[in-house]
């Protein structure tokens, strides 16, 4: 019981969490925890220097698992929890070949890359809208580390 609440606590605080690094020093980005496997497939990927024009910026605490970009900070979480409200009726948009669970109930707005082998959360603040050029700057380095898992899984 206290683990189905911890969830929904943790997806108010962590929009605020990341919006806490917008200044010009490193942006807090919480750390997942992922599997041998999924540290692995994150550990080789490979990002670009700029996402939306913006430069790379460094993250706290420095992990290979988190990435962020720009003021204020889109940010990268490679190896999360599969979402709590992915569904397999869910409705997910396909960008160049990766699909995303989108969570834009808040702002800035949350999607995971999903049928992959590990799931990768991308923060967007509202300033880069729309979001899905930051898609489609990022799905290109998913799409080449991280495998799809077999049909039909999420």
């Amino acid at each position: 019981m206290r683990s189905r609440l911890l969830l929904p606590v943790l997806a108010v605080l962590l929009p605020g969490a990341l919006l806490a690094g917008c200044g010009d020093g490193a942006v807090r980005v919480p750390v997942p925890s992922p599997d041998a496997a999924g540290t692995r497939l994150c550990a080789g990927l490979r990002l670009p220097e700029r996402v939306h024009g913006q430069p790379r910026r460094d993250t706290s605490p420095e992990s290979p698992l988190t990435a962020a970009w720009g003021s204020p900070a889109i940010a990268l979480r490679c190896g999360v929890p599969r979402p709590a409200a992915l569904q397999p009726a869910s409705q997910l948009v396909t960008v160049n070949g990766v699909d995303w669970f989108g969570q834009p109930e808040g702002r800035p707005v949350t999607f995971t890359a999903v049928s992959r082998q590990a799931y990768v959360e991308v923060t967007v603040p509202a300033k880069y809208s729309p979001p899905g050029d930051v898609l489609i700057e990022l799905g290109q380095a998913i799409s080449a580390t991280i495998p799809k898992k077999p049909e039909g899984q999420i």
